[in-house]
């Protein structure tokens, strides 16, 4: 009905592009006038262009000569020239919206037109792929053209970058490919330096995220994210959306926890009811020990299975496996049971070389490097019996849809997004444009067979294979796991078809089987979409044949002469041209879908691998009532009934309008509760982009000044202003006339400070007849001299770089633990929900909470640590060094090709903290709690303080034991909020995780009441 309505008021997908027809028809106009322009002279008008923008012209005013130009250009170097289809859908791209264009359509060369056109800013241009060969392929492709116009393009990849350069010959390369022979390795700087830059999403993330670790101007690559156009938008900004990319280090934690309860949940049995059945039938105490709920991917003790847990962690009578002494047991309990019962092997993750390695359910692909996080993927390797490496904690985290929103201008291309529409345009402010395709599809999409069971269905797949085997068309068969490629390939084996299979375990060779894929009598398996990117050329692509034609003349291709090459290209082309005729008069490359994804769109995708450029080819997919998305989300069971009941032929299809309808609703359903999952990860997820934005921007600044001088002394400023607060309550003018006033407290406290405070500076006996302003006057004042005497001792340009150094450490250790303790606000916050209050706004108002206070924290941090650490610059310096390192090889480690990896923890030290009703250490007398409770920093510098002059009375240095950062999943219920660590905060760090409570020292809540005008005389005439 809506299309409908768009279609009558004129909105519709055909509207956009009658509003660029004009611009392609002034593009073709300006075609003959192109075409008589030498090279030097085309190559003169990128020149002219840049010129004319300076002059105060527009990008749009360019855009029909400009994309003219690179047309000719493209035909002059690689023999392809842009259709009006391919024009319309620069434009759109240009215009920072999503160009849907089908398979074989063309992407990769439209994408020259507003990338030439964005890049004449020299802001620099990126385009995103999904793998590094897809970027290095297609940067290498159109290298020629944007050579031609005077335009550098680059390639990034894990731990490689190159720029393309037709003079360098890579001694590595395959000769017999082109596209990748002429790249020459250059720095990653270098790389985003270029006026384009093609690499993968994963990448671009990570740099992003390695730019703002660094410590130093030189170590930055990024330029300012100016424009980029996504290749598989969908893809990446879709289905890639809910999985952030994250620079992260192990946690201090023994696997013998994860091993126990592997083992503990083996022993418990599931419940025959779904939740469903549960909620209908009312069943309040249901059978089993736990239930599974497929959807949300959790797992829920029953009351029985709890009982049972409890024997078997042997917790005493009267207690319970959910008291607060037990809330981390939950956390290996929940993750041992969803490694059990939901995730599966060749499925979800397969076991290689003693290694457990995610499989993307998109793709198939083996996603290397990449982890799933608090806690699950040791728990899944402790059910797998293999070597198990440490948790990690966060060092740095974005997701791709914050990342990709801080582009100035978005674009996206892809063969499938107007069925995502909504969500293009609700999340990203993107709309999507439907560019026709340049000959009409002819491809036959025939109705499902759908049958009673699984076994039926294969042996009805295998029949189909083999029939269109017979004919001699290419067969490609889609498949949603690793388990069903192989069972596939398996029952091909024993019919003697030969057939190549691709997925997750074979990944390295996808681009050269997907090539091949449409030559006559192939058969293909492959995992969802896999070899996403490569088109299936009926009769097969010429190149990936060159190196089989010479092998069978006994010719290795890196051994071979370019003449041997030649013509070796030559028969290639002869080959496929007389398959591809065949092909095409037989019928195609016929796709057979093995079932349904939860999205109509990866079915689409499937499709649309067939029929490429007015190609003729035909789909069908294959269904039966036990897949899984039937099961979960179809009313499945009362058809599967009735046809046993009838005696139906398990072999026969079923021909039903109610089960096609069912399952198109199915689908539908799925969509909108995954759409509705993405938006919920969003709103969350902006609550931590705006303060990672203020923490970012905050550490750019101080990386780029020259002089921190004045704002280490605001700080130290504001500190003191603090703690006159509080040692001295203003009520009334002077100490003499005040009782309890603890004006030795104030001493000891600023001493900490600044250990070179002496008696003759700041004695309690001379400042007792000084009034409150007066005090704090003082004490500025003679911190001042003290901090301008290191400043001379030391240097005044190498205190200059340890200021820097002292403020970037304490930024990054305080976010370090500001990340750890957002991830646990966000597992335990869903249980608000019981409390009957909304979880996001209580995430927003815990969430800011923690950002005050971790501003807090980072200031008392480098107040408390800056002077006393110059004593020991040098020492200090090193320790710094080798942290930073440490931190650049975790961040090195973390650009893998489908995830972040490896990472190294930073060594830190603690005190311990006593408990709340304990005298506090800092020796005033009074509780913990009514002491230094909120103010540990402050407690542990005076401690440190006191260490070097004195033995140390109530403290003891060891290393800190990190808190679990495991997190609770909804299904268990609710553990405490304020969960104290094995041991306490170092100097400047946060106090437990769980305590949202800003500081009382906090200077932005002094602040509302006492100006910061009124500091004293030290600060304010130090900024006048």
């Amino acid at each position: 009905m809506k299309a409908f309505f768009e279609k009558l008021l004129g909105f519709g997908p055909d509207r956009a592009i009658k509003q660029i027809e004009p611009i392609v028809r002034q593009i073709n106009s300006l075609e003959p006038s192109i075409q008589t322009l030498s090279d030097a002279e085309l190559r003169a008008k990128t020149d002219e262009f840049k010129q004319r923008l300076a002059d105060g012209e527009t990008l749009d005013d360019l855009l029909p000569e400009a994309f003219a130009v690179v047309r000719e250009a493209a035909r002059r170097t690689i023999g392809q020239r842009h259709y009006d289809v391919q024009l319309m859908g620069g434009i759109v791209l240009h215009q920072g919206k999503i160009a849907e264009m089908k398979t074989g359509e063309g992407k990769t060369l439209v994408a020259t037109l507003p990338l030439y056109l964005n890049a004449l800013t020299g802001k620099g241009c990126h385009l995103v792929t999904v793998n590094d060969y897809l970027a290095k392929v297609g940067a290498g492709w159109m290298g020629p053209i944007y050579h031609m116009l005077g335009l550098s393009v680059a390639t990034i990849s894990h731990e490689y970058s190159a720029i393309y350069d037709p003079d360098y010959i890579d001694p590595k390369a395959n000769p017999d490919d082109q596209r990748l022979v002429h790249w020459r390795p250059c720095t990653r700087r270098e790389a985003y330096l270029a006026d384009i830059t093609y690499g993968t999403n994963n990448e671009f993330g990570f740099d992003y995220l390695r730019d703002n670790m660094a410590w130093d101007l030189a170590q930055l690559v990024q330029r300012e994210l100016h424009y980029a156009i996504v290749d598989e938008v969908d893809n990446i900004l879709i289905d890639e959306a809910r999985t952030p990319l994250i620079i992260s280090g192990p946690a201090q934690e023994s696997g013998d926890e994860y091993r126990q309860f592997a083992a503990l949940v083996r022993h418990l049995k599931p419940s025959p009811y779904t939740p469903d059945q549960i909620k209908k039938q009312m069943i309040e105490d249901p059978e089993g020990d736990f239930v599974i709920e497929p959807r949300s991917k959790s797992v829920q003790l029953t009351d029985q299975g709890v009982a049972r847990v409890e024997r078997l962690l042997k917790i005493p009578e009267g207690e319970s496996l959910y008291d607060p002494k037990y809330y981390r047991l939950t956390h290996y309990l929940d993750n041992a049971l969803r490694a059990e019962f939901i995730y599966q092997r060749d499925r979800d993750y397969i076991v290689e070389n003693g290694e457990v390695i995610i499989v993307d359910e998109f793709t198939g692909r083996k996603m290397i490097g990449r982890r799933w996080s608090d806690g699950l993927h040791q728990a899944v390797e402790a059910k797998e019996g293999v070597k198990m490496r440490q948790e990690n904690v966060t060092l740095a985290t974005i997701t791709f849809q914050n990342y990709f929103r801080m582009y100035q201008k978005l674009a996206g291309m892809t063969g499938t997004a107007y069925t995502e529409r909504e969500e293009f345009g609700k999340i990203y402010n993107l709309d999507v444009v439907v560019i026709p395709t340049h000959r009409p599809m002819i491809r036959k999409d025939y109705d499902d067979q759908i049958y009673r069971t699984e076994k039926a269905k294969f042996e009805a797949v295998i029949r189909e294979i083999e029939e269109m085997h017979a004919l001699g068309r290419p067969v490609l068969v889609g498949t949603t796991s690793v388990e069903t490629s192989e069972r596939l390939s398996e029952m091909l084996k024993r019919r003697g078809i030969k057939h190549q299979v691709l997925n997750a375990k074979y990944h390295e060779r996808e681009a050269r089987i997907v090539a091949q894929a449409g030559r006559k009598g192939a058969v293909t398996i492959a995992t969802n979409m896999a070899g996403r990117g490569t088109d299936i050329l009926l009769g097969g692509n010429p190149d990936g044949l060159i190196e089989e034609i010479l092998a069978r003349r006994g010719i290795k291709i890196e051994q071979a002469t370019p003449e041997q090459i030649r013509e070796a290209q030559e028969e290639a082309r002869h080959i496929t041209e007389a398959e591809g005729k065949e092909v095409r008069e037989l019928g195609g490359l016929h796709i057979i879908g093995t079932e349904r994804h939860e999205s109509r769109r990866i079915d689409n995708q499937l499709r649309g691998r067939a029929g490429r450029q007015g190609d003729p080819g035909s789909s069908r997919f294959y269904l039966s009532l036990e897949d899984d998305l039937m099961r979960r989300f179809g009313p499945m069971d009362r058809v599967k009934g009735l046809m046993e009941r009838f005696g139906v032929d398990e072999s026969l299809p079923i021909e039903a309008g109610l089960i096609n309808r069912t399952i198109e609703s199915a689908q539908t359903r799925v969509e909108g509760y995954n759409f509705d999952i993405r938006k919920h990860t969003v709103e969350f997820d902006n609550v931590m982009n705006k303060q990672r934005t203020v923490i970012y921007a905050d550490r750019r600044k101080i990386l780029e000044g020259e002089n921190m001088r004045e704002r280490v002394l605001d700080m130290i400023a504001d500190e003191v202003h603090a703690l006159v607060a509080r040692y001295l309550p203003e009520t009334r003018g002077r100490a003499d006339d005040f009782e309890e006033w603890d004006l030795e407290g104030l001493v000891r406290a600023v001493r900490a400070i600044d250990p070179m405070l002496t008696e003759e500076k700041i004695a309690p006996e001379h400042l007792e007849h000084l009034s409150r302003q007066e005090i704090e006057d003082a004490l500025m004042e003679a911190i001042e001299e003290d901090y301008t005497a290191r400043e001379q001792a030391i240097g005044e340009e190498r205190m200059r770089s340890f200021e820097r150094r002292m403020m970037l450490g304490a930024i990054d250790r305080q976010w370090v633990d500001y990340l750890t303790g957002m991830e646990d606000l966000r597992q335990e916050i869903g249980l608000q929900a019981v409390a009957q209050r909304d979880p996001l706004v209580e995430y927003q108002r815990n969430a800011y909470a923690m950002f005050e206070e971790l501003k807090a924290n980072i200031q008392r941090d480098i107040v408390y640590q800056i002077i006393p650490a110059s004593f020991q610059y040098e020492q200090y310096l090193r320790q710094v060094e080798a942290e930073q390192q440490r931190r650049l090889i975790a961040a090195q480690h973390a650009g893998t090709d489908d995830g972040n990896g490896k990472v190294l923890r930073t060594v830190r030290h603690s005190v311990q903290m006593p408990g709340r009703n304990d005298p506090c250490p800092c020796g005033s007398g009074k509780k913990f709690k009514a002491c230094h409770l909120g103010r540990e920093a402050e407690l542990v510098a005076l401690l440190q303080q006191r260490q070097q002059s004195a033995p140390v009375q109530n403290a003891s240095a060891q290393p800190a034991t990190k808190p679990s950062a495991a997190g609770q999943s909804a299904n268990t219920p609710a553990r405490p909020a304020s969960k104290q660590p094995d041991a306490g905060p170092s100097a400047g760090s946060t106090v437990p995780r769980g305590r949202a409570v800003p500081p009382t020292a906090n200077p932005q809540q002094r602040s509302k009441s006492q100006p910061q005008a009124q500091r004293g005389k030290g600060a304010s005439a130090r900024k006048k």
